[in-house]
């Protein structure tokens, strides 16, 4: 007797995102048990080293790969800690390789998940730029990400300290973060200079996100009103005393 499986819907294709997700994870691991197993069998201490430092980097490439998963589409996802996930693993995996400092900094903000996800591209695209291509000459390598709410409107910023060639300008990558920006319902704002270059990806919330920002607006207010109340009760002795 012939069995037939009704194919589940995938009108937004996320399953095959999960499934290559899902594979990449499988063979970074394969490679990574392989190279760790030759590690362990050879008795030259300079290839044992050099193998161990190829593990290391491919623990890092694993761990971006990781921070860099879709979160579920079908709920608000808290961009801030996303992206601060995605810095941590960049951080570790590429700028402290070129002794970069990241800062990051973010408001509370809730993003449908695909978008989101899409941000998240956004930022190791340029973050990646900047490991790869930016020079700093004597300066103190630095790089920013911020990701205030202004109002409706989203602005993530992605700025360093470090000069960039033209080639990075009209490379492949920025072409992406403009598709993935207008993807969004945004646009990119770059400024590149001898001090220093700087990408601004602004772009509107969806009616969604502005409710949960407005839920969350109105918590952060009632909490710092009952702090200023807090502040303004005299202790009983003060007002005996007065």
């Amino acid at each position: 007797m012939t069995k037939h499986i009704a194919p589940l819907p995938d009108p937004d294709g996320s399953l095959l995102l999960r499934e290559l997700n899902h594979r990449v994870n499988n063979e970074l691991t394969s490679t990574i048990c392989t190279i760790s197993a030759k590690a362990v069998e050879s008795d030259n201490v300079a290839v044992k080293a050099a193998l161990l430092d190829v593990v290391d980097l491919l623990h890092g490439y694993a761990d971006v790969h990781k921070a860099l998963r879709m979160p579920d589409p079908g709920h608000l996802t808290d961009a801030a800690r996303y992206l601060q996930h995605i810095c941590f693993s960049i951080t570790k995996y590429r700028l402290d390789r070129r002794s970069i400092r990241l800062l990051c900094s973010a408001d509370d903000l809730r993003l449908e998940g695909e978008r989101c996800w899409k941000l998240g591209l956004i930022v190791s695209e340029l973050l990646t730029n900047v490991a790869r291509h930016a020079r700093f000459d004597d300066r103190r390598p630095e790089a920013k990400v911020k990701l205030p709410l202004a109002g409706n409107v989203v602005r993530c910023a992605v700025s360093d300290n470090g000069s960039a060639s033209d080639l990075v300008v009209r490379g492949r990558g920025l072409k992406i973060v403009d598709e993935l920006a207008s993807s969004l319902g945004g646009r990119v704002h770059v400024s590149c200079a001898a001090e220093g270059s700087s990408f601004l990806i602004t772009f509107p919330l969806t009616e969604s996100e502005q409710r949960a920002a407005g839920a969350t607006h109105v918590v952060l207010k009632r909490r710092k009103v009952r702090r200023s109340h807090r502040l303004r009760v005299p202790r009983a002795e003060d007002a005996a005393a007065g």
